[in-house]
């Protein structure tokens, strides 16, 4: 386990770069550059001190030896050019063991600041060489800052699926194990952790032989087409004791070179992103397409041994799109391999991504064991499905793995849905959707299913320069909403707008006539059998934002689209629909103009006693944090402003601090800045920040829950005077403490306590009709598309 130390040296290591090096990806490459740098140090310093000779910083090298670097003579340009010579010039260096030499192969240092790289320096020599756990741990805590890799549309998988696709695989110390898109070597590193714990009497691996051992790392291979990423792959393979791992650099949908290269076991999750005009592939793929994920699944199927399993994360294309490629994919994996799909949650990978996936488990060598495939939805992972990804109890792994694991030990289905291969071929798209043969749903839809591209057609709007976008006019719409207005129209109202770069495939229906930009497209209709409002509501149920291309900002392809079918009832029956979910989202409008207006006000009689803030309370500043100081984990929860209203990731601390910065179950908390307002602070003992206030009170003059109502109606005053919720921004603690605030009767205060109450209570109901009626619009929608 990771100790919070480390982390933290990890963490101050990003924090030093961001400055310069605002990109997550390139800090992870900065200081896995540093970190192997030192590294090969310890190595020299430890060979020395057995009677060995140093392996690296030898002849021509010896200058760039790592305690070189802190000469106190040496000046500060003259130390960032060392440096930087040194990880340029490395993988020259004829001493240097191959591995090595391909780990700093195109390193260079992106910036010239002497005073970033001496701190960037100093936090690096805190780090000893070990082939330890610990060293692994720590960097694949950096690697997990990695959300996107690259320009090529794969994202970091999480830990708990990587280690849930590799429980249900059930990998052995035999078998060979590939992952052909190994983006940071997850899969493969997960596979080598349940190997040990599957060869474990005492010690974690202890049953294995240092033979067999030695023969897990040659059975452990990967491929990634990105030279950054083979390179950090290589770094997390040997900091988890792989002397010469396998990760090569390689093109695994272009090249031949290892097409006749076969496996027991393939673990991966490939990329999405086809380029503009698609991949080029070879001609020896079993399934014809230019689309990166039919290829990648092709390839797979292709290179497993006749009683290879397989475990791969696949868009929803895969699923249910009815191109050609696809079917004839789907129909390939049904015939040859394919035991099972899992279908994920949309959000497991958020928030770099918000595509629907799913889990094909492959197994050729169980195929001919059963006749059918077995099906399991994940409606929670263990994790909430929102941008912050914060823990929560629901977790259906567990029991889905159990399921899958006595499927592919006995044969026993308990637990999961079973689907025929015979009716699964029988279909017409042979689609792998689980709501396609359930009894419930298939009777929830009797509708043809048509192309969008029959329909519609998705339009380029127009550029529109930022000083345009300005007074008054009609709305601009941007891929991610309205960005101005102008003085002329581009489409007539209501109109659809389809987000084309930025948030590719975000839908937004304008009630007026609108100026689309040309980060958009615009919706105009082919035919008078479907209604504008009916596409409205098919297209936010469609995956468009899987159908990106391009590098750097993603792009959605129309044709790709076009290419999408939706259930297109009778015109009479879709009005039916948009009547009913219009209905409902006029209820969510009406609640959420309840929740939002909603500010605590109290009328003020002027008979009542006003006094200083002060004089019945005093504010408590929290304290100030340094970046570094905020840990991953620690002893105490650190409540700040963007935790006070929300579940907004949360840092801890293993300061002992003077008792007045804690808050406790019960306090009476305010925060001044950015969140406004105030609670009664519910939870353990927590560290409280500096832009929030604890307010002690005399409880013999004023309740808590009153004046807890009193300085919420205290901050919708100062907002309402300011005109801005920044005001709050210039307030002092003193200037709060001076102002007059009305003190009622105890009673008086009581009632004023019930009536806010039964105020919150409504507030609160409405919040949770938005939760219902949200819930029934995607209810009703997946009726219609009977999934």
């Amino acid at each position: 386990m990771l100790d919070s130390v480390t982390k933290k040296r990890i963490d101050d290591l990003r924090n030093i770069l961001v400055g310069k090096i605002p990109d997550p990806k390139s800090q992870v490459e900065q200081i896995t550059t540093g970190l192997i740098y030192k590294f090969m140090h310890d190595m020299d310093e430890e060979a020395v001190a057995m009677g060995g000779v140093p392996s690296f910083f030898t002849g021509a090298f010896e200058k760039y030896a790592w305690k070189n670097l802190f000469d106190p003579k040496l000046g500060g340009a003259d130390r960032v050019q060392l440096y930087s010579d040194a990880i340029e010039g490395m993988y020259t260096n004829p001493t240097a063991p191959p591995l090595f030499r391909e780990i700093f192969k195109n390193s260079f240092l992106p910036f010239k600041d002497p005073a970033t790289l001496n701190m960037f320096l100093k936090e690096i020599d805190e780090f000893h060489y070990s082939h330890s756990e610990k060293l692994g741990d720590a960097f694949e805590y950096l690697l997990s800052f990695m959300g996107s890799q690259g320009d090529a549309g794969q994202f970091r998988t999480p830990r708990h699926i990587i280690d849930f696709m590799v429980e249900v695989v059930h990998p052995q110390k035999n078998e060979t194990i590939l992952d052909p898109a190994c983006g940071t070597a997850g899969f493969l590193i997960s596979s080598f952790k349940h190997i040990l714990h599957q060869n474990t009497d005492k010690k974690l691996g202890d049953q294995l032989t240092a033979a067999e051992r030695r023969q897990v790392g040659a059975n452990l291979v990967g491929y990634d087409i990105s030279p950054d990423m083979t390179r950090i792959s290589l770094v997390n393979m040997y900091l988890h004791q792989f002397a010469s791992p396998l990760i090569h650099e390689y093109d695994t949908l272009s090249s031949e070179d290892r097409w006749n290269e076969y496996y027991d076991v393939i673990l991966a999750n490939p990329p999405f992103f086809s380029p503009k005009g698609g991949i080029q592939p070879h001609s020896r793929f079993g399934v014809q397409s230019t689309r990166a994920e039919v290829l990648f699944v092709d390839y797979i199927m292709e290179h497993l041994k006749p009683n290879g399993r397989a475990g791969i994360i696949v868009p929803e294309g895969i699923i249910f799109q009815t191109g050609t490629a696809y079917k004839t994919l789907r129909k390939k994996l049904v015939e040859d391999c394919l035991v099972g799909v899992i279908s994920l949650p949309t959000g497991v990978f958020k928030p770099y991504s918000g595509v629907k996936t799913s889990i094909l488990i492959l197994d050729k060598g169980f195929k001919s064991k059963t006749t059918s495939i077995g099906f399991a939805v994940v409606k929670n992972d263990g994790f909430s499905l929102g941008d912050k990804r914060t823990s929560i109890s629901k977790n259906d792994l567990p029991e889905i793995l159990n399921n899958f694991q006595s499927y592919l030990g006995s044969g026993s289905s308990l637990g999961l849905i079973e689907i025929s291969k015979a009716d699964i071929l029988s279909e017409r798209e042979t689609s792998l959707s689980i709501q396609k043969y359930t009894k419930e749903e298939a009777t929830s839809t009797e509708f043809n299913q048509v192309k969008l591209g029959d329909l519609i057609s998705l339009n380029y709007g127009k550029p529109l320069k930022e000083a345009d976008r300005s007074g008054a006019g009609f709305p601009v719409f941007g891929s991610n909403g309205r960005v101005g207005f102008h003085k002329e129209f581009l489409v007539e109202g209501p109109c659809i707008i389809v987000g084309r770069k930025g948030s590719a495939g975000k839908v937004i229906l304008s009630s007026k006539n609108a100026y689309p930009i040309d980060t958009t497209f615009y919706v105009s209709l082919k035919t008078d059998a479907v209604l504008l409002k009916y596409i409205f509501y098919a297209l936010k149920k469609l995956p468009l934002e899987t159908l990106n291309v391009q590098a750097g900002v993603p792009g959605l392809n129309r044709n790709d689209a076009y290419e999408l079918c939706i259930p297109l009832p009778p015109i009479e029956v879709q009005q039916q629909i948009v009547n009913e979910l219009e209905g409902y989202q006029k209820i969510i409008d009406g609640c959420r103009q309840v929740v939002e207006n909603y500010k605590p006000t109290i009328d003020i009689d002027p008979s009542w006693e006003m006094v200083e803030l002060g004089q019945i309370s005093k504010l408590i500043n929290g304290r100030a944090y340094k970046k570094e100081e905020l840990l991953s984990e620690g002893k105490y929860r650190v409540l700040r402003v963007g935790n006070f209203f929300t579940s907004d990731k949360w840092f801890f601390s293993d300061l002992e601090l003077d008792e007045t910065k804690y808050c406790d179950n019960g306090d009476l908390l305010y925060a001044w800045s950015a969140s406004f307002g105030a609670k009664i602070w519910e939870g353990e003992k927590t560290i409280f920040h500096y832009h929030i206030w604890k307010v002690e009170t005399d409880f013999s003059r004023v309740s808590k829950e009153y004046l807890r109502f009193l300085l919420d109606h205290l901050t919708n005053e100062f907002k309402a005077h300011g005109g801005r919720g920044g005001i709050m921004m210039h307030l002092t603690k003193s200037g709060m403490e001076q102002t007059h605030v009305p003190v009622p009767s105890l009673s008086i205060q009581n009632e004023i306590v019930e009536r806010f109450n039964e105020l919150e209570t409504a507030v609160k109901g409405n919040e949770r009709l938005i939760d219902i009626y949200t819930q029934k619009i995607q209810d009703r929608i997946s009726r219609v598309w009977g999934k």
